[in-house]
């Protein structure tokens, strides 16, 4: 007489790779519990399994998603390894036994421990089952433990417990592994910064631009907006970790400065002003506010032109359209005035900042000092609280204050002493780079090799924002092309007088008096000199020297 066999599931699972090397893996749960079904003449109708990576949500998901196909499929017994394969929390076994107890004949099968749950379950055998579970979430939660004091270990020596962010690699041996800059994506990470610190790039816009560098996760897979966004936010790059919402100091080399990381992220928290993106994207998209009302201009095509005009935000009068040619028309003479007429005058200034660097290396070596005189004091702060707290002095609460203040200060007085060994050279560079785009501004913008990206990258180095009122546009200069308006001309005065006396001879040139205009040229050089007062009245209520933060 020919018998229909019992219908069972079987269910693996593997927690670590560990597990898998020591023979418990999903191949090897698979065979056994196989062979267990023939022997018993079962006839297995589907296989469960869970891998290492899964999380608690994931395993508790496939568990549901079992008891539910034994469910629909009139299944009552399932095939498992161990009890701690099929469950580590009460919850999960609580589920299981309702599924066990809700049907008569429903059964567990344990196989290397020989134990078969179901609704005839000896006491004593329920207990061994409910002493299993409860040492399984022992082993759990102790492992949990274990992990966590690792991973805060591996932060106090400045490592991050965790796979690095893209524009990174992880090398080294289990134990001992370090995270070091990966040179193919590094400068990808750190254009994308240095792009989106400009404000023209929306995210969407950047992980496009992004995409087409060929900025890539890991594993070759492309990002996502959600994705830019985090690693925008990701302080790893500047050096730091964030680890359960806390900040750590890394011992990885950064990618990029804290002054680049902390103007992304005014970009990040801008509510206005930020250029949505769009297919076709405007010169002046974001750039230009309504004198009236405040309000950013919106710019649309009509015939194939670009008009800009004032999108009555709030209640305004300006009812003006302004094209983007004669945006541009209006900006023309604002390059003029900062650039340099003639290779000439880029000399003297040339000239005017290499004097100027000596001054700022007298400058640097007294604040180093003083820098070091801030450490040491703060190491010293240190100790005197840890032997008040050891000798009871002083109230712990007040000697730990002490200790993370001292601490703090000393970490900050360690960056800007880093900050300005890197400034020593960057001054010069910087500041004589300024006067060459000056210089070439104009030109660069009607190139017909420039591309709107490059003309709003362009904008965005000379001016700060531009006011529009009734079609005209009025704009202010950023404070390195501000110091510029008020010199450049000075500059190019004197450049012509030097020009006009090389036509005389050099003895009537030896005779002549001073006149003014050499006595400007005096002037342009003492007050190019960055530990002088500027000429420049401060902006918007500053008082420190202009000079100095647009050349570092």
């Amino acid at each position: 007489m020919h018998t229909s066999k019992t219908k069972t599931v079987i269910y693996c699972r593997v927690s670590s790779k560990e597990q898998e090397e020591t023979g418990y893996s999903l191949a090897s749960q698979d065979k056994l519990l196989t062979d267990y079904a023939e022997n018993k003449d079962f006839a297995v109708s589907k296989r469960f399994s869970m891998a290492e990576s899964a999380s608690k949500w994931q395993i508790r998901k496939t568990l549901n998603q079992m008891l539910s196909y034994t469910e629909q499929n009139n299944i009552n017994t399932i095939l498992c390894e161990k009890i701690d394969r099929l469950t580590r929390s009460l919850k999960d076994a609580a589920i299981v036994d309702d599924w066990v107890h809700a049907q008569e004949g429903r059964e567990v099968h344990f196989v290397k421990e020989n134990f078969i749950l179901n609704r005839n379950t000896r006491a004593h055998d329920n207990l061994v089952w409910d002493m299993k579970v409860a040492i399984a979430r022992f082993y759990t939660n102790n492992l949990s433990e274990e992990v966590k004091k690792g991973q805060m270990e591996k932060l106090s020596q400045g490592w991050l417990p965790t796979k690095p962010p893209v524009g990174y690699k992880t090398i080294g041996e289990k134990g001992h592994k370090i995270h070091v800059i990966d040179e193919d994506k590094a400068p990808l990470i750190r254009k994308m910064f240095e792009l989106y610190a400009t404000g023209n790039y929306s995210l969407k816009a950047i992980l496009i631009k992004m995409d087409r560098e060929g900025l890539r996760k890991p594993n070759d897979t492309r990002l996502v907006r959600s994705r830019i966004h985090e690693l925008l936010s990701d302080p790893f790059y500047c050096g730091k970790m964030r680890w359960k919402g806390q900040v750590y100091k890394g011992n990885h080399d950064p990618l990029i400065t804290n002054e680049l990381f902390d103007a992304v992220q005014v970009k990040l928290a801008r509510k206005t002003g930020s250029p949505l993106y769009r297919k076709h994207l405007p010169v002046f998209k974001a750039m230009m506010r309504c004198e009236e009302c405040t309000g950013i201009i919106t710019w649309e095509i009509q015939k194939g032109l670009w008009y800009g005009h004032c999108n009555h935000y709030r209640n305004c009068s300006q009812k003006t359209y302004v094209r983007q040619e004669a945006v541009e028309e209006q900006l023309f003479p604002y390059f003029d005035k900062v650039a340099p007429k003639s290779e000439a005058v880029l000399k003297i200034l040339e000239k005017a900042l290499k004097e100027s660097h000596s001054d700022e290396v007298v400058y640097n070596d007294s604040k180093r000092d003083q820098l070091n005189r801030i450490i040491t004091t703060a190491d010293k702060r240190v100790a005197a609280a840890y032997r008040d707290k050891i000798d009871g002095k002083m109230p712990a609460e007040v000697c730990q204050k002490v200790i993370e203040d001292s601490t703090q200060e000393k970490e900050d007085a360690i960056s800007s002493l880093q900050n300005l060994s890197a400034s020593r050279t960057a001054y010069y560079e910087a500041g004589f780079a300024i006067h060459e785009l000056a210089l070439q501004a104009k030109n660069i913008y009607l190139s017909p090799r420039a591309t709107t990206e490059d003309k709003r990258l362009l904008l965005s180095h000379v001016f700060a924002n531009h006011v529009l009122t009734g079609g005209k546009v009025i704009p202010n200069y950023t404070l390195a092309f501000q110091f510029l308006s008020e010199w450049i001309p000075i500059a190019n005065r004197v450049a012509s007088t030097q020009s006009a006396l090389k036509g005389f001879s050099s003895k009537s040139a030896m005779l002549m008096t001073p006149n003014n205009h050499a006595m400007e040229s005096s002037k342009v050089r003492n007050d190019f000199r960055t530990l002088k007062e500027p000429p420049v009245k401060p902006r918007h209520g500053q008082r420190t020297p202009i000079s100095r933060p647009l050349l570092r």
